[in-house]
């Protein structure tokens, strides 16, 4: 799991995991080119990647991750994922049930998952109820796919710190 915020280094990261990575890598993109600034975001990510294959799909992961057979996958990433699934008019408990077993799907994986996903918690405090929304959806689908992962990184300014669960120094 790699969260950060934006320009913190974590799709370079997974970039460099899946270049290093002895064995086949898919992309798995959340992202639908849905205005022109988009469709440039999607176009630069796409020339900074080697040509690996790539599955786009917006909505269902767990369908992805299981196309992606044993292949290292580069899933990029949760934040587009609860945009769309809020966009698509899914409820946050209906959000939080998917993220789960999603999440769980890509923990059971015969090949490795790398997650990219933005930590949209430490910035201003949404002036909006639906960023109020989808700040505290992203929020908890974070902590989900975290909990599944074996190692979670934070990324601030390319550098990464390990995000350990906090019962290793409280119990």
């Amino acid at each position: 799991m790699l969260l950060g915020g934006a320009r913190s280094g974590k799709s370079a990261l997974a970039v460099e995991l899946g270049r290093r990575h002895v064995g086949g890598v898919t992309f798995v993109a959340t992202s639908p080119p849905i205005d022109g600034d988009l469709s440039a975001r999607i176009a630069r990510h796409r020339a900074e990647r080697p040509d690996w294959p790539t599955i786009e799909e917006p909505l269902d992961l767990a369908a992805a991750l299981a196309r992606a057979g044993d292949d290292l996958v580069l899933l990029d990433c949760l934040t587009l994922w609860v945009n769309n699934l809020m966009h698509r008019g899914d409820s946050e408990d209906d959000i939080e049930r998917l993220s789960r077993t999603t999440a769980l799907c890509a923990a059971a994986r015969s090949g490795p998952t790398v997650v990219i996903t933005n930590e949209v918690g430490l910035g201003v405090h949404p002036e909006t109820a639906i960023g109020r929304r989808y700040r505290d959806a992203l929020g908890r689908v974070n902590q989900h796919w975290t909990q599944a992962a074996d190692v979670a990184l934070l990324l601030v300014a390319g550098r990464a710190i390990p995000l350990d669960d906090p019962w290793t120094y409280l119990a």
